[in-house]
């Protein structure tokens, strides 16, 4: 008889023990009353921009009371968003700025989003992280080259290039005297961006231009404008704009292109040359004269001034 307590006991722990093993299962059978979670990953705070926020979104399965908050990495509440709002059935969105109950924002780190529903009794905490990440990338130039090209479409020295580093992972942009121009897609920590010289479709004007690089991560944090690299547009280039020479001497002037060849005109000749150098003869009339030198409708003039001999 003294062993009936114990078997009693024993029954009763057994007992205790099914029916919570039983409820655990009902509730794992039982649908979620949340569903369709869409939560931003990452997000900055203090970038002033559209990733300034992170939007946290479910499906309600049924009409809820809902409160929602933030947690930081120890559990702890440090946002909340609504309290006890009615919301109907169906897709409901929150914003969280990244700033707690005080308006601070919040440190770097990790952070995750609870939901409490109080018809259904149920404290749910998802399952999805968001990272808030406030530090812009830092960003490189390697190298820029060439730094004089020709956007004419020939295939000789066409592009300019430009080699970067980042320290994180980012989309990098090539600012052209200060506009954007090229952007690439999120890579890794190093890359090229290449710009064609052109501007809405066009070839730009001959002249000097500052090509700058920026960064931004994923979060939306922009980087420091890079120091500024001069590039030149050169099509066809006397290298001389005034010439003095005698009457019916000879004379030469360099022509700088990257085209095989180019078309000249002067005092009332016309000719083409493929020699850097270009060799001519002045008039016996002494004056001035304009010197021309074109690749396709890209042109330079020098003023040839021709004096009596001595």
């Amino acid at each position: 008889m003294a062993r009936w307590p114990q078997l009693l006991i024993v029954l009763a722990l057994l007992g205790a023990t099914a029916a919570a093993f039983a409820v655990t299962e009902r509730l794992k059978l039982a649908r979620s009353p949340v569903t369709g979670t869409k939560v931003d990953r990452v997000f900055s705070p203090v970038c002033e921009c559209a990733r300034d926020v992170a939007v946290i979104s479910v499906v309600l399965r049924r009409p809820e009371t809902v409160t929602a908050d933030v947690l930081d990495a120890d559990g702890e509440s440090v946002r909340t968003l609504v309290r006890k709002r009615r919301e109907p059935a169906g897709r409901v969105s929150y914003t969280w700025d990244g700033r707690d109950n005080a308006d601070r924002i919040v440190a770097e780190g990790v952070y995750r989003p609870r939901i409490q529903l109080e018809r259904n009794g149920r404290t749910i905490v998802l399952p999805n992280p968001i990272r808030v990440d406030k530090t812009a990338p830092r960003i490189q130039i390697v190298r820029v080259f060439p730094r004089v090209f020709s956007p004419d479409g020939d295939g000789r020295r066409d592009r300019v290039t430009a080699t970067y580093r980042i320290d994180e992972r980012g989309r990098a942009s090539m600012l052209i005297d200060g506009r954007q121009r090229v952007q690439s897609k999120f890579r890794r920590l190093e890359g090229k961006l290449v710009w064609f010289g052109r501007v809405d479709g066009r070839p730009v004007r001959p002249g000097t231009y500052e090509i700058r690089l920026r960064a931004v991560d994923r979060a939306g944090n922009r980087s420091a404008r890079t120091r500024a690299v001069p590039v030149r547009v050169r099509y066809v280039e006397l290298s001389r704009a005034r010439i003095e020479v005698v009457a019916g001497q000879r004379f030469s002037v360099r022509v700088l292109t990257d085209a095989t060849s180019y078309r000249w005109l002067f005092a009332g000749e016309k000719g083409s040359g493929r020699r850097q150098v270009l060799v001519l003869r002045a008039p016996e009339t002494t004056g001035t004269y304009s010197l021309y030198v074109s690749v396709g409708d890209r042109a330079d003039r020098a003023e040839v001034v021709v004096s009596a001999s001595q």
